[in-house]
């Protein structure tokens, strides 16, 4: 006998005929949700990255130490060429392994600042999954900027080191013979570099907060006054030497990135 469909209630799929919502923010960073232990293993796979690429590079540094060595040396002073009876610019060790361990301890600075690329590209998808989409689109950008500013910072660090190395071996001169430690020189000149280094990245952390909605370029002119006050006495503190012109141009370098910092806020927020 042949039954009725009459009376039967129909079903119907729900919201088959609408189109499916699009993804927002929010679902995106759902989606990349990780547990614990992978977040750990993540995070020891891309440290081992970073780890060989340092590796890599500091051997390539310390292939050419005496180059590097040498260009190093040229913000010396002529006072600190003339202390060295067969001239050029000399330094002193005071042990017979010394020399190699500063040769080393060179090659890997200079090895962490080349392989930094690789470092922050590794740092940045470690934390790109927890990110919205709008903030991942700027990947590359900073990635790039990071380098670039970091590298152009330890570069005008160079350049105005010769003052600050200059005004300290010239203190208390007719008093003191200046003999120049190799390691304590280039310790000094690693933090100075890497000091300017770190303060080139002001305005792109800056700006990066400004993207996640931590700061904005209005909360930076409000509090104009206390942040200059705060990174001068900043600079009084992360500057290796006692000279005066090293607190002076690391002032003078933090104040001009906040204020460029402002107006790449205000630019990205066009």
């Amino acid at each position: 006998m042949a039954t009725s469909n009459i009376g039967q209630p129909s079903i119907e799929l729900a919201g088959a005929d609408q189109p499916a919502p699009e993804p927002t923010d929010e679902a995106e960073t759902e989606g990349g949700s990780m547990t614990l232990i992978e977040h750990l293993e993540e995070l020891r796979r891309r440290l081992f990255v970073c780890l060989i690429a340092i590796a890599v590079a500091s051997t390539v540094a310390f292939i050419f130490w005496n180059p590097i060595l040498g260009f190093l040396l040229t913000p010396l002073p002529s006072i600190a060429n003339s202390l060295h009876p067969h001239g050029g610019q000399q330094l002193i060790v005071h042990g017979i392994g010394e020399a190699f361990t500063v040769a080393l301890e060179l090659a890997v600075v200079v090895g962490i600042a080349g392989a930094s690329p690789v470092v922050l590209y590794q740092l940045w998808g470690f934390i790109a999954p927890g990110l919205t989409h709008r903030e991942r689109r700027y990947a590359a950008p900073f990635t790039f900027l990071g380098v670039a500013l970091f590298f152009v910072g330890a570069g005008v660090g160079f350049l105005v080191l010769r003052f600050p190395v200059q005004w300290l071996l010239l203190f208390g001169q007719g008093r003191f013979d200046p003999l120049i430690d190799a390691g304590s020189y280039f310790g000094f000149v690693a933090f100075f570099l890497l000091a300017f280094g770190v303060v080139f990245e002001l305005p792109l952390v800056l700006t990066f907060l400004s993207l996640i909605g931590v700061v904005s370029s209005r909360l930076l002119r409000q509090k104009r006054k206390f942040a200059w006050f705060g990174l001068w006495i900043a600079a009084t503190f992360i500057t290796p030497g006692a000279d005066p012109y090293s607190p002076i141009i690391i002032g003078v370098a933090m104040t001009a990135l906040y204020e460029l910092s402002i107006v790449l806020m205000r630019a990205i927020g066009k």
